[in-house]
């Protein structure tokens, strides 16, 4: 398994039990949470000092329906808070993360 090339073949690794090593935090939070695992995905999140981990941070409380949370954690990113469905967030982020791939 190797780095997707999008959000198709990124949702085809959601078969295997982990994520790669190799990729980043923020992808692997972005498995950890398309595989319903929140809590996962929030640990990682809360460990990336950045604003790539400020803004799945506010995705993930938006998720949970904790908007003020998530009003923070999205004003801390530097994004606005968004109008688009959970979904569309959900793949603008691993798009996101997929084409900055450190």
């Amino acid at each position: 398994m190797s780095i997707p090339k999008n959000f198709e073949t990124f949702s085809k690794t959601l078969e295997h039990d982990s994520p790669l090593s190799t990729w980043s935090d923020a992808l692997k939070a972005m498995w950890y949470d398309a595989k319903g695992d929140w809590e996962a995905s929030h640990d990682i999140a809360q460990e990336m000092h950045d604003n790539n981990g400020s803004w799945i941070h506010a995705y993930l409380h938006r998720k949970e329906g904790d908007k003020f949370n998530a009003g923070y954690w999205y004003r801390m990113a530097g994004k606005k808070y968004p109008v688009i469905n959970l979904e569309e967030e959900q793949k603008q982020l691993v798009e996101y993360f997929l084409a900055h791939q450190q």
